[in-house]
């Protein structure tokens, strides 16, 4: 049995003082229950507790750490760049060479605006839509999160599936009446929709492959069709690739699917684990942003020096030879093997997966949108993460969420994984 004595200390000094004891929602575990860990240290795909226990880890700080914790090149470039100075308010000549390094690999990127996070780069993309097409309605998909700001906030996944919230209090119903939501890889709603309101709509926002009701890929067909029909209506197409961006593939859904959007958000990945985000796009589009436009977006820590090269290192790393094709192995590997073991136990799991991510839905049928995960058994998820988590194996708490692996999860945590899951369902070869 692992000692849990000072997280749980911690846990309760933290609720005295933080709202729920935590700083995100899905820290605290309600989905899962039992007690948040409190982490000291991370290295490789292994992550450490306050009392000592270590995990293999599949959370990676939901996302950002491709390359795994602490990886020494991207702590060498942080220290180096804590050094000259942590903040300047003031532009930097590293923000030149990370747009340049962002435009490089996605074409439709054609200018480059750093924020503080995939939750800004949404809210502007959204702002940039409808000053650019010169309406107000907003199109989304169910179960699909692109941040916390009030204009996406409508039957979003991540968090807010997790937690049951339909959307959130504070949000007024004038701002929720912009926003209409579909369902995910329904091609027909879409085309009906805008057959009924399409002057009024300003853009449609996406994410290209699902992550945030946990990992559901787009249906042959379905992102082209949105891209066609944004054309023909003159709407603004958003792929959020917050969590997709240099993941799925170098360049994203956007170099996977072949699509060019007019606007990509992008974070996690291009900060190296630092708070960051961007908005990028064509040029007609992007100077529509102050200075040069009249659509204001601003931030005092927008292209921090610090999460500036810490995604320039990572970015670097990533452009090493077999990178990608390593990730996809194992990622493969492990969800291949994962499904294996399910099966072989009679447990009906569906594991979907890409490069990098995965999730395990608890259910017999085929998850393709948020319904079919709505579906899920989410209390046989809840009892799965705590014995994977009393073996040392790190998951998402919800099982909403997509798992995340690095290049540093080899073939020597993945056997272990799999060990561990066999063990958890009695399974003996």
């Amino acid at each position: 049995m692992r000692d849990t004595t000072k997280s749980e200390a911690s846990f309760k000094a933290a609720s005295k003082v933080i709202p729920g004891g935590v700083n995100s929602p899905v820290r605290a575990f309600r989905a899962v229950g039992g007690v948040p860990r409190f982490f000291t240290h991370g290295e490789g795909a292994k992550i450490y507790d306050a009392d000592g226990n270590s995990y293999i880890d599949y959370m990676m700080s939901w996302g950002p750490l491709i390359l795994g914790h602490a990886h020494p090149k991207v702590v060498e470039a942080v220290h180096a760049a804590a050094s000259r100075g942590t903040s300047f308010g003031a532009p930097t000549e590293d923000e030149i060479t990370l747009a340049e390094m962002v435009k490089d690999r996605f074409p439709a990127a054609e200018m480059v605006r750093l924020v503080n996070s995939g939750t800004e780069a949404a809210m502007t993309a959204v702002r940039l839509a409808r000053a650019a097409a010169g309406r107000d309605i907003i199109v989304k998909f169910d179960g699909c999160y692109h941040g916390h700001s009030d204009a996406v906030l409508v039957k979003a996944g991540s968090g807010v599936a997790t937690g049951g919230i339909a959307g959130s209090e504070g949000v007024p119903q004038a701002t929720a009446d912009m926003t209409i939501s579909l369902p995910y890889n329904d091609s027909s709603a879409l085309e009906d929709l805008f057959a009924q309101r399409g002057g009024e709509i300003a853009g449609v926002i996406v994410e290209p492959a699902a992550a945030n009701m946990g990992v559901i890929p787009p249906k042959a067909g379905f992102l082209e069709s949105i891209r066609e029909i944004t054309s023909r209506y003159g709407a603004v197409l958003i792929f959020d690739e917050v969590i997709t961006g240099f993941r799925i593939a170098r360049g994203g859904a956007c170099e996977l699917y072949g699509i060019e959007p007019d606007l990509i958000c992008l974070g996690k990945i291009i900060g190296g684990g630092l708070p960051i985000g961007a908005v990028c796009g064509g040029k007609d589009i992007m100077e529509l942003l102050a200075p040069t436009g009249g659509v204001y977006q601003a931030g005092t820590l927008s292209g921090n020096p610090i999460s500036v090269a810490a995604g320039i290192a990572t970015l670097r790393e990533l452009n090493e030879p077999g990178v990608y094709e390593k990730l996809r192995r194992n990622t493969e590997i492990l969800a291949r093997g994962l499904k294996e073991n399910f099966d072989l136990t009679g447990v009906p799991a569906t594991v979907n997966a890409m490069t990098g991510l995965l999730t395990v839905f608890f259910t017999g049928e085929a998850v393709t949108d948020y319904a079919s995960a709505l579906k899920c058994d989410m209390n046989r998820f809840a009892r799965f993460h705590a014995a994977m988590l009393k073996e040392g194996i790190y998951l998402p708490p919800s099982g909403f969420e997509a798992w995340f692996t690095s290049t540093a999860h080899g073939q020597a945590e993945i056997e272990a994984t799999l060990q561990i899951q066999k063990k958890g369902l009695g399974y003996r070869a």
